[in-house]
């Protein structure tokens, strides 16, 4: 057994250096040194599909342009101001420096860089064509994080809604109730039915809130729990792919994933077979993961991808199905598979406006609705206090 030190930029790197040279790795340490102990702060952001995406766009155009590898990494460590995202950056740079090809350095920071974005790379390695591979990574990046961006920003706007009456709601029950519950005791004044149902809320609220609290915790802890299992992850996929409001939305969106992954990979030389199985750890339904790994195996033993994607109609629209036999039957599946979702990027942009048109009515209509409630409440009480005097 040996023991030594190596210089590494992380762990991570120095298990590689360590297996290059055939040295199998017990126990790794990172060394103790005597520092300043606020500047061992860090302030680290995670990094985003939209700092990846500007990443391997620069680095694609950097290669184009006959930049050396090292170099065009190190000139981008410099343009992120995320520690995180810098030192991998670095990492990758001094294990390239080391004579790494370019997937593995990826490969070695996997919380980052994932199982897709490797494979796109390995491809554009095998074929020469490394920044055109970075590129297609890059575009499958932006597309992503577009649709993540409409989806966040249809749900500013209710959730600022839903903020503002919770806040509304709490000052009435806090401030307000408790001052005519004392005023219709003082005054012995007959409360509404409407308003005593109000007040037993209070009352209640007052004295057991701290089971309600308790009860809130344990029903959370068993949610996770039980949508961590197999079992229930499955029927939490599949009851969300079949709510009234968002499941079309949400199958538009997984559509476009499938698709945009299927296509990306095949556009960068990689099999039928393979981009399926890549497709397939990058989805995260398990309804969808379940059909993706079925179309692989079946794909495998010869059978047509339209052909298997005509027994699941629920998730694989009619029309996805005839645009995959077409690309099937012309050898440009991955062309075929860019206007899907091309056609459903627009779909699901419309979708969104659509559903933030109608929302602001729906949630000023529903705000009213308990704002009048909560004034009738109010407002009897003092006229029944009133009418006693």
């Amino acid at each position: 057994m040996e023991t030594g030190i190596i210089e590494a930029y992380s762990k991570e790197v120095a298990a590689t250096l360590l297996q290059k040279y055939n040295i199998f790795v017990t126990s790794l340490e990172e060394e103790s040194t005597k520092e300043f102990f606020l500047k061992k702060i860090e302030f680290s952001k995670k990094v985003s599909k939209k700092d990846l995406a500007l990443f391997f766009r620069q680095l694609s155009m950097m290669l184009e342009s006959g930049v050396p590898v090292v170099q065009s990494l190190t000139s981008l460590t410099a343009q992120t101001n995320k520690i995180s995202f810098k030192k991998a950056i670095l990492g990758i740079s001094g294990l390239i420096e080391q004579g790494f090809p370019l997937s593995e350095a990826f490969a070695t920071y996997p919380q980052i860089f994932d199982n897709f974005y490797i494979n796109l790379i390995k491809s554009g390695e095998a074929s020469g064509k490394i920044a055109k591979a970075l590129y297609y990574v890059s575009d499958h990046l932006e597309k992503e994080s577009d649709i993540i961006a409409q989806v966040r920003q249809a749900m500013v706007y209710p959730i600022f809604v839903i903020s503002v009456l919770f806040v509304v709601v709490v000052i009435i029950i806090v401030r307000l109730i408790p001052k005519i519950a004392d005023l219709i005791q003082e005054t012995g004044a007959k409360p509404s039915p409407f308003t005593l149902i109000i007040l037993n809320f209070y009352k209640f609220l007052g004295n057991y809130w701290w089971i309600l609290i308790i009860t809130l915790l344990l029903l959370v802890v068993f949610a996770i729990y039980y949508f961590n299992t197999k079992e229930g992850n499955k029927k939490y996929d599949k009851v969300f792919l079949k709510l009234p409001l968002i499941k079309e939305f949400l199958k538009k969106v997984f559509l476009v994933r499938f698709c945009s992954n299927i296509s990306s990979l095949l556009i960068a030389g990689v099999s039928i077979n393979k981009a399926l199985k890549i497709t397939e750890d990058t989805v995260d339904n398990i309804i969808y993961r379940e059909i993706v790994f079925e179309i692989g195996k079946k794909v495998s033993e010869g059978e047509k991808m339209s052909q298997i994607l005509t027994r699941h109609q629920d998730y694989f629209p009619f029309f996805v199905t005839q645009m995959v036999k077409v690309g099937e039957e012309t050898g440009k599946l991955d062309k075929v598979l860019i206007e899907v979702v091309n056609f459903y990027q627009k779909e699901i942009k419309r979708s969104i406006d659509l559903f933030s048109a109608l929302l602001e009515p729906i949630v000023i209509i529903l705000l009213g609705i308990i704002i009048t409630i909560l004034a009738i409440s109010v407002f009897s009480s003092i006229y029944g206090v009133v009418g006693t005097i």
